[in-house]
């Protein structure tokens, strides 16, 4: 019951003739009943209301936070999957160039020597073989230009 309420209600209590004060007793009960549900069914609904538009504020920034992170975390994994990318590449081209030094230095290397391919003792000369002075060529030997 709110106070102005119960003023009013006092004042024509005590104006009220004797046989009607049941009544207007009963009466200014149930108004005051109903006011004071009014009320309270009016502060609750403002209440509700204020709630419900807080909860729709928070909710739109909260989104809004979210696409922005969203935007952020999207860059973020696009930026690292370049660099991978770009890694992965310069691995495939050193792997490349790492093939290429390997199979170019088999080609250039020497083939090694079997046991085949070393002298015997057969192989070498004697002493009955090696030219004497009499069997080398002198000037004498080579040709000349005119004919």
């Amino acid at each position: 019951m709110s106070n102005p309420g119960k003023k009013i209600a006092k004042k024509v209590m005590e104006h009220a003739p004797e046989p009607v004060k049941d009544k207007v007793k009963e009466k200014v009960k149930e108004k005051v009943v109903d006011d004071f549900q009014d009320n309270v069914q009016d502060g609750i609904q403002s209440k509700v209301t204020e709630a419900s538009e807080k909860l729709e504020r928070t909710k739109k920034e909260n989104a809004d936070q979210v696409h922005s992170k969203a935007e952020d975390a999207k860059e973020k994994v696009q930026d690292v999957l370049l660099s991978v990318r770009e890694k992965l590449g310069n691995a495939k081209e050193a792997g490349e160039e790492f093939q290429e030094k390997v199979s170019s230095s088999n080609k250039s290397r020497t083939k090694i020597k079997g046991v085949t391919d070393i002298k015997s003792s057969m192989d070498i000369k004697s002493s009955t073989q090696i030219k004497r002075s009499e069997n080398i060529k002198s000037s004498k030997n080579i040709k000349s230009m005119t004919s």
